[in-house]
């Protein structure tokens, strides 16, 4: 019997992963909670075999700093991430040692069924890349990672001096960048962009 918490802050999905829980005797779904922080303090104190965990939960706690300290104190305990967030760093970290597994909310009932088992079984599950969002005239493929981190710098408030700085570049070779991006994607200026990469999920700077 596979032991499984389900972390997640949305009522609909709490749902939707323990009616798949429900479905197969091989799982017992132990609990469900909305906090992340909430997770790291059950599995300390329960047998806990797999973690099937959202990024951005209550009050916007870190589902990937989670993961990565259950593994630290619980180290047989699985963590799957399945989230809706589609920012490249979210992968990255989940393979940088916060998960054993990553996956997105727009995949069947089937295919989530089926990480969860091979998760369980000692696999490490990742996509090869995050899913590409669209940004007016073009997908988020066409920026670059470089174009991208100075546009996540941005957003976090560094200037482009400062970003010139991290990123060994000018400022004109910063302020050329931003420019591309801009006309790439057909918006009239930097601030749709901005608001763009947010609202896709693209860029996700909320979590604590």
């Amino acid at each position: 019997m596979i032991r499984v918490l389900v972390v997640e802050d949305q009522k609909i999905m709490q749902k939707y992963f323990e009616y798949i829980l429900l479905q197969d005797t091989e799982f017992r779904h132990v609990q469900t909670v909305a906090d992340a922080d909430t997770a790291v303090k059950i599995c300390q104190n329960s047998a806990i075999d797999l973690v099937l965990m959202d990024v951005q939960t209550y009050h916007n706690h870190d589902g990937l700093k989670a993961g990565k300290a259950i593994k630290e104190t619980c180290p047989y305990t699985k963590i799957l991430i399945v989230t809706s967030l589609v920012d490249p760093k979210v992968l990255e970290r989940a393979k940088s040692g916060c998960a054993d597994s990553l996956w997105y909310k727009d995949h069947g009932e089937e295919e989530i069924r089926d990480v969860i088992r091979r998760t369980v079984s000692g696999e490490h599950v990742f996509p090869d890349a995050a899913p590409n969002v669209e940004l007016n005239w073009i997908t988020s493929s066409e920026i670059s990672p470089r174009q991208l981190e100075m546009l996540r710098m941005y957003i976090c408030g560094y200037s482009y001096s400062e970003i010139a700085r991290k990123m060994n570049c000018s400022m004109a070779g910063v302020r050329w960048n931003f420019q591309e991006m801009i006309a790439k994607a057909g918006y009239s200026c930097k601030e749709d962009l901005i608001a763009a990469a947010l609202e896709s999920k693209l860029i996700v700077t909320t979590l604590k």
